[in-house]
């Protein structure tokens, strides 16, 4: 076989490769795409950003009273598509729909996480616009 054809081949097998091992970004559910339109007309945004959403998740905060700096990242590592611990060593499994299927799939669990984990990074709940910027961020991971 002649060097040209081999190149070719060799080339055309490795992009085929490569195609084959990219992950799309996750699409959300009905019920999840219901919950970031209304977190989209509460906000009166007319999108989300995903370059916000990880800005704001890898942002770190000074806690007012315990003076300890906290981000998202702190639990979550700053690559979401990896396990995090909690802060007392629990195995946190990644956020990135990408890896796993069960994030961002039930709209009362992703209330009630960002609820919790809002106020103990923020010290207060997360605004429509964070929600969806965070959640158009994980989604196109």
């Amino acid at each position: 076989m002649k060097k040209g054809i081999r190149s070719f081949i060799a080339a055309s097998v490795f992009a085929a490769a490569s195609a084959s091992m990219a992950v799309s970004a996750a699409e959300p559910n009905e019920q999840v795409r219901s919950l970031v339109d209304s977190y989209k007309k509460s906000s009166g945004a007319q999108s989300f950003s995903a370059e916000e959403g990880r800005k704001f998740f890898n942002s770190k905060r000074t806690h007012s009273v315990k003076k300890e700096e906290r981000s998202c990242t702190t639990c979550h590592t700053t690559d979401p598509r990896q396990p995090g611990k909690t802060i007392v060593g629990k195995v946190i499994e990644p956020l990135a729909p990408s890896v796993n299927k069960e994030r961002f799939t039930d709209p009362e669990k992703i209330e009630k996480w960002f609820k919790r984990n809002c106020t103990w990074v923020l010290e207060r709940e997360c605004t429509p616009r964070e929600k969806g910027d965070y959640i158009t961020y994980m989604m196109s991971l």
